[in-house]
């Protein structure tokens, strides 16, 4: 045989390889798809997870269910995803922790590699944090609570739902940012923290909008700031912390979906599109504002480069404050 001739069959054989995994990619999903939850079920990560695989489900024709793997922070789950079969049928929705703050926090012991292991997909919502004191503290604003802490310094305690939560690093960005000596004192989850916050254990805490709106609306705890750079819908009076003294302060969370790294470009497409389609539904957005949100505007590569931000900005307040995961 020639050797133009073997070139021609090569040739043939890449192109029905090829349009074999087009096929396969259009035929996506052809059977259930699981949606790793890396966090405790009920929590909110669960409940959006749930939303986004009901819209999925619908959209895609095969059955898109959540499926709770806890502990380590939601490196247990995350690890879970990325060393599972690349093939689209398991997949992580997630809280930045794993794929953002770990990396820092848990070093050479992180048993995955955020950005090597796994593709971006979207941005599914953003949720504000907000700023809160206990009603005993004399501080009615940043500036106040600022200057609180400078002149009693050591003696403010801020709660978080855990060494590298969000609540926690915020925190930990106002002390950096402000220059006080605040003391964090991590619970295990808000529930517990917003429990202290009342019962004035904890002068201050930060915590997402929508597990903290009912507290504030009851005046059993005064919002003082919003951690974004916007005002939220749901408290449009609320000042930012950037517009009370600290420029360019900004904290949110965010849930994510991710996928193994080696999924098919064409099924990965076909997942982007059907979020897409599943953000812009006007009971979709309803719903995630309704839980305090907003819904997500990156996809793809755009949501990787906003990842790489976040980790970034994350990473270099973990090393700052010098937090480990115990």
């Amino acid at each position: 045989m020639s050797v133009r001739r073997i070139g021609r069959l090569l040739l043939a054989v890449g192109v029905l390889v090829a349009a074999g995994s087009i096929a396969a990619a259009n035929a996506y999903p052809e059977r259930v798809v699981r949606i790793v939850n890396p966090f405790p079920p009920g929590g909110s990560v669960d409940v959006m997870a749930r939303l986004l695989a009901q819209k999925l489900t619908e959209a895609l024709g095969a059955q898109f269910i959540v499926e709770a793997r806890t502990g380590a922070g939601g490196n247990t789950g995350a690890e879970s995803v990325a060393k599972s079969e690349p093939d689209g049928y398991t997949l992580l929705f997630t809280a930045p922790g794993p794929l953002v703050v770990n990396p820092t926090l848990y070093g050479n012991a992180l048993g995955f590699d955020p950005t090597r292991d796994f593709a971006p997909i979207a941005l599914f919502a953003t949720t504000p944090l907000v700023l809160m004191l206990n009603n005993d503290v004399p501080a009615k604003n940043v500036p106040e609570l600022i200057a609180l802490a400078k002149a009693k310094p050591g003696t403010i305690n801020f709660g978080s739902a855990g060494i590298g939560s969000t609540p926690h690093l915020s925190g930990e960005l106002f002390k950096h940012m402000a220059g006080i000596d605040i003391v964090h004192i991590p619970y295990r989850g808000t529930g517990p923290a917003m429990a202290d916050l009342l019962g004035g254990h904890i002068q201050m805490f930060f915590d997402l909008l929508p597990t903290s709106l009912p507290q504030i609306q009851a005046g059993k705890v005064r919002a003082v700031a919003n951690a974004s750079l916007t005002r939220p819908a749901s408290l449009p009076d609320l000042p930012t912390i950037a517009e009370q003294g600290l420029p360019g302060f900004n904290s949110i969370s965010w849930f994510g979906l991710v996928a193994p790294a080696k999924m098919p470009e064409p099924a990965q497409a076909r997942l982007i599109a059907a979020v897409k389609t599943a953000l812009a539904a006007p009971d979709v957005a309803q719903r995630i504002r309704d839980l305090g949100a907003e819904p997500g505007t990156a996809f793809g590569r755009d949501f990787g480069a906003f990842m790489a931000a976040e980790a970034k900005k994350w990473g270099e307040v973990v090393r700052i404050s010098g937090a480990h995961a115990e």
